[in-house]
């Protein structure tokens, strides 16, 4: 509890049709950090949310574009804090352990934490047993991307540091927000610490929003997407070795073909050959290209985090 009371604290609690258990997450955080500012973001809930959770006392923001990934955008531009909680309104979390999360970014050894489910009671409590399986396929394919082990990609109980916060563009929109999260912090080489805690499978009459196939498929796109961004060489030079290959199956029986007739019966074949390795070239000259200009704007976002965090050391 004493760490708490280390600088502005924000609960965010992003919300669809949760009214039977967003008053009650309320009065639990409420509880574990009495001096801290809960914020409830309703995303066009048809139920009694919003009423429930100002009877609990949160504060509320209203955000009209549907999905999770809209309310995280919104939450991190309107807020300003200089620590975040966020966790769903549902329940499934345990507030009691938010200072537990806040913890290590208090003390200056983490710009997020994650409440790990997985090393915790997920297992036991999870009814939608394939999420669980897609979030292991998720956090190999980072940790071969990353060399990081990662658990837990796709919990939604987080805790951030103010730079964090203000350094995260957010650009999902559903639910693939917690992959791009962790990912965020991983390619901008943020300390990530991942802390065990105790999951509770929702309550009888409370219903996940989550639907196992479209979301997964989307969080796979994500990945592709943030693959083709973050790590352009190992993308673009894997994909352009891939196409040389193809090129050069075509193009041995022609050539072989050419060394016993002195003839090239298969024009086409090798047209279609020389195209596959001019394009094949092309993508491997696009990597090292993309990878200089990733390596540069790195090297901004490193900068413009330097002035922001003496800029805020001025005015404190």
């Amino acid at each position: 509890m004493l760490a708490e009371n280390r600088g502005k604290t924000a609960v965010l609690l992003p919300c669809y049709n949760e009214g039977l258990t967003i008053g009650r997450t309320v009065r639990q955080f409420r509880q574990a950090l009495p001096s801290a500012e809960i914020w409830v973001f309703d995303n066009n809930s048809s139920d009694d949310t919003v009423a429930e959770a100002r009877k609990a006392g949160a504060r509320i923001c209203h955000v009209r574009q549907q999905g999770k990934g809209h309310v995280v955008r919104c939450m991190f531009q309107k807020i300003d804090a200089d620590y975040y909680i966020m966790a769903d309104g549902d329940a499934t979390y345990p507030a009691e352990e938010a200072p537990v999360l806040l913890k290590p970014l208090q003390e200056g050894i983490a710009d997020m934490t994650v409440g790990d489910r997985l090393s915790g009671t997920y297992g036991a409590e999870n009814k939608r047993k394939f999420h669980h399986f897609g979030n292991l396929l998720v956090c190999r394919l980072i940790g071969f991307l990353f060399h990081q082990k990662i658990t837990d990609v796709m919990s939604g109980y987080r805790a951030f540091n103010h730079k964090f916060v203000k350094s995260c563009p957010v650009l999902s929109n559903g639910f693939e927000i917690e992959t791009e999260l962790t990912l965020h912090a991983l390619d901008k080489r943020m300390s990530l610490i991942e802390i065990p805690v105790t999951y509770r499978d929702r309550p009888a009459g409370s219903f996940s929003k989550l639907n196992t196939y479209s979301d997964g498929f989307r969080v796979l796109k994500t990945i592709f997407r943030l693959f083709k961004d973050y790590r352009p060489l190992l993308f673009f030079t894997s994909l352009g070795m891939l196409l040389l290959l193809g090129a050069l199956a075509l193009f041995l029986p022609v050539f072989s073909e050419y060394l016993h007739s002195g003839l090239v019966p298969r024009f086409p074949t090798l047209i279609c050959s020389a195209f596959l390795a001019v394009a094949g070239l092309q993508c491997i000259t696009c990597g090292f290209i993309l990878d200089s200009i990733k390596r540069y704007t790195d090297q901004l976002f490193e900068l413009e985090c330097m002035k922001a965090a003496a800029s805020r050391e001025t005015v404190s």
